[in-house]
């Protein structure tokens, strides 16, 4: 399924889920089009290259794509990476821990030089000539070296896990409250600590944030709702947080 969740005559955004097969984890993946370039955002794994590929086409040609965002290091992210250097014309953006790991996914020597590694500060890409993109630093959320992109064109925050569902049968969060269960147990286990938790979010609230789109599951859309989202997250104990000794024992044999 795919579908634009904001389109204006320089600007599109479409958004692409369920290429992923049953048995693996959902996860989406986006389409950012600025007048005549493209980024695209955490494309997936093998199984998704030439569904996603086939629907890609519809909006640009491959050889149109400028950027391929890389959040972080799991597969559901990167396996596919050496089909895509190799179909577009591309540079990949990963962090710079990351950097040595992407052969193990079968990327070729030949392509190695169009990977840009992030520096953990992040950085900033232009698109389409005029339209910046915001690669936000967003460690421990949950990878070591992650980041999100922020879209001031379209006022989109691109959260990556930050923000993931699992379960849930639509497509926009309309009442936080009954969406909490489909993201807690989630977010309690991959997240590191409720400390990075509020760092981002004294990084991203005076973001104007029209949606947050994470890499699995709903989307948050309007800004009460984004609101929402950074409160509750802001004060979610986490990972490390919810640590003790009971965990750390000798299995019994």
């Amino acid at each position: 399924m795919k579908k634009v969740i904001f389109n204006t005559p320089d600007h599109k955004v479409i958004f692409f889920e369920e290429l992923t097969p049953a048995s693996a984890v959902q996860a989406n993946q986006v389409l950012i089009i600025h007048k005549d370039e493209g980024m695209l955002l955490d494309p997936g794994g093998h199984k998704v290259f030439s569904k996603l590929l086939s629907e890609l086409a519809v909006y640009i040609p491959p050889s149109q794509i400028r950027y391929i965002f890389l959040s972080h290091q799991d597969p559901d992210i990167v396996a596919s990476i050496n089909g895509w250097l190799m179909t577009t014309k591309a540079e990949a953006y990963i962090s710079k821990l990351w950097m040595r790991f992407l052969p193990h996914f079968g990327l070729d020597s030949q392509l190695e030089g169009r990977v840009v590694p992030i520096d953990d500060n992040g950085t900033v890409l232009t698109l389409g000539g005029d339209c910046k993109l915001y690669i936000l630093p967003a460690h421990f959320l949950h990878s070591e070296g992650n980041f999100q992109v922020y879209d001031p064109c379209s006022k989109i925050l691109f959260s990556g896990d930050l923000g993931a569902s699992l379960g849930q049968d639509y497509f926009f969060v309309e009442d936080f409250d009954k969406h909490i269960k489909y993201m807690e147990g989630f977010h309690r286990r991959y997240m590191v600590s409720n400390k990075v938790l509020r760092f981002w979010a004294n990084m991203v609230k005076d973001l104007d944030i029209e949606m947050i789109v994470p890499q699995h599951g709903a989307i948050f859309k309007g800004k009460d709702m984004v609101k929402r989202f950074i409160e509750w997250i802001e004060n979610l104990e986490v990972g490390v947080d919810l640590l003790t000794q009971d965990i750390y024992k000798v299995p019994s044999g």
